[in-house]
């Protein structure tokens, strides 16, 4: 954990350098590619030692069978090639070497890298093999119409920025700030014109690293003082089971699970801070005339604390995970999408027991919140009284149903997993199941279309704001974000 800690300070101080120095302005897009992924090489090999290796082993094999194998199957191969590499080296670390502990954690920056290589792969198939009226409106506008180079490809698995944290990101975004075209496709769109003056602006990211640090920071002391005085283990404590009332138990399952969260909020938050201190993440302007640094964001966390849905909890956590989802197996599968996704996500999170529990427990919740949320919301959207009430109880509702889902993931292993479950006798999994077989999940007649656009009342805010922001793919949604109808628009003027 130090180790990590100290590579991303690191990282942040080559990013600003990066940004300086060898800004696009005043070096060639080779350069810039050599430099990002020699940093990232060192920053890993800091970090872990020679496993650092893998790293460049599985980005190497993936690169050689795209082009052997060929545009029309290649997806399909490092897909099953990447995710595959990625769960040996998971059981190896996990049943092998240190069971429940995260010394030597190399397999973390292989599941960002794991995205990247079959994003790209499925990218790649579209735009070189796919016919342009068979992708989806998403798809078209993130195909890549040219093989990468070997530098190129390794420059976008393994540069520094991202390499020990993340987040993904779309090979045409990363491709488009190494050659300084981020700013130019961006504000010319904020402009509504191609302005040469406008264009060659070049906005600083300094406040949003600012704002993103402070951030950082208070979550760092957050975890660091709260987190450990409220471990999630207490739950299945023998004494507190069989002394606190059920209130007390769920008030500390949801207070423990919250105090979980700190730890990613600081990782991720810092991770995009180092992107946008190297002047990476730039989405343009909102109609105030204010940067947006949010193109690349991994999570909003006022969205994931005040969700009113499981859905709207998904949508803000994880983001660029919940793209990546959607994007090579959500939009894809030809049956149960779901729980495909889920599988999948539960996959490539890991081998612990733990990982699977959770996202089983939330196939069957994210089904009953749709049920729910699709039969009876329109009954609470006439009166802003009710539907005030309504919100507070789906608040609270989503933040216990999240808890109660999530336990397994922090316990890690099946005992305590099902230990905790059975001390609540199972009873939002039989909650959700009964849900399952009482509502149809599509709409009922009566939620009618004039409902359909209501915003939830405490809500609403955020949500408005969160449109102004990149519109996140979900693996229950099938809208595309905003900034990828930036980057289709401008892609014809690229070419």
């Amino acid at each position: 954990q130090v180790n990590f800690v100290v590579c991303q300070l690191f990282a942040l101080l080559a990013a600003i350098w990066f940004r300086t120095y060898l800004h696009s302005s005043k070096t060639s897009p080779f350069i810039r590619h050599v430099v990002a992924t020699l940093l990232g090489l060192y920053l890993a090999l800091f970090c872990f030692g020679w496993y650092a290796l893998h790293f460049v082993i599985q980005s190497g094999i993936s690169y050689y069978i795209m082009i052997i194998i060929g545009v029309e199957n290649m997806h399909k191969y490092c897909f099953v090639f990447a995710l595959g590499y990625l769960t040996v080296c998971q059981i190896t670390r996990v049943y092998i070497f240190d069971y429940g502990q995260y010394s030597a954690d190399f397999s973390g920056p292989m599941m960002i890298i794991t995205q990247k290589i079959t994003s790209l792969a499925f990218e790649i198939h579209d735009g070189m093999f796919r016919k342009n009226e068979d992708l989806t409106p998403s798809q078209r506008c993130l195909a890549v119409r040219r093989m990468p180079s070997l530098l190129e490809y390794l420059s976008y698995n393994c540069n520094f920025m991202g390499i020990l944290a993340g987040p993904l990101c779309s090979y045409k975004d990363y491709i488009t700030f190494i050659e300084g075209r981020s700013y130019q496709l961006q504000q010319s769109e904020a402009n509504g014109k191609e302005d040469t003056k406008y264009e060659q602006t070049d906005p600083s990211p300094n406040i949003a690293v600012a704002q993103k640090l402070l951030i950082c920071g208070l979550s760092l002391l957050f975890h660091m003082t709260i987190t450990k005085t409220l471990p999630v283990e207490y739950n299945i404590d023998d004494n507190f089971r069989a002394t606190a009332s059920w209130p007390v138990r769920f008030f500390y399952l949801y207070v423990s699970l919250m105090a979980a969260r700190p730890k990613y909020y600081f990782a991720w938050t810092l991770a995009d801070a180092i992107n946008n201190a190297a002047g990476f993440g730039f989405r343009g302007y909102d109609k105030n005339g204010v940067t947006r640094w949010d193109l690349i964001s991994n999570l909003r966390i006022q969205q994931i604390e005040f969700s009113t849905s499981f859905k709207m909890f998904l949508d803000n956590w994880n983001i660029q995970t919940a793209l990546w989802l959607k994007r090579v197996c959500y939009e894809r599968a030809t049956f149960s999408p779901t729980i495909q996704t889920f599988i999948l996500s539960a996959i490539w999170h890991g081998v612990y027991p733990g990982y699977y529990l959770t996202f089983l427990t939330g196939v069957l919740m994210t089904l009953a919140a749709r049920a729910i949320r699709n039969n009876i919301r329109h009954y609470f959207v006439e009166s802003p009284a009710v539907k005030l009430c309504y919100d507070v109880v789906t608040w609270m509702a989503t933040q216990l149903a999240i808890s109660y889902t999530v336990v397994p993931f922090v316990l890690l292993s099946v005992k305590p997993s099902l230990t905790f479950y059975s001390s609540c006798y199972f009873c939002l999994h039989i909650a959700s199941i009964l849900v399952l077989l009482v509502l149809p999940l599509k709409r009922t007649q009566k939620g009618s279309k004039k409902h359909e656009s209501v915003q939830p009342a405490w809500s609403k805010k955020l949500e408005e704001e969160s449109l102004l922001q990149k519109n996140s793919y979900s693996t229950t949604n099938n809208s595309f974000s905003q900034k990828q109808e930036i980057t289709c628009r401008y892609q014809a003027l690229k070419q």
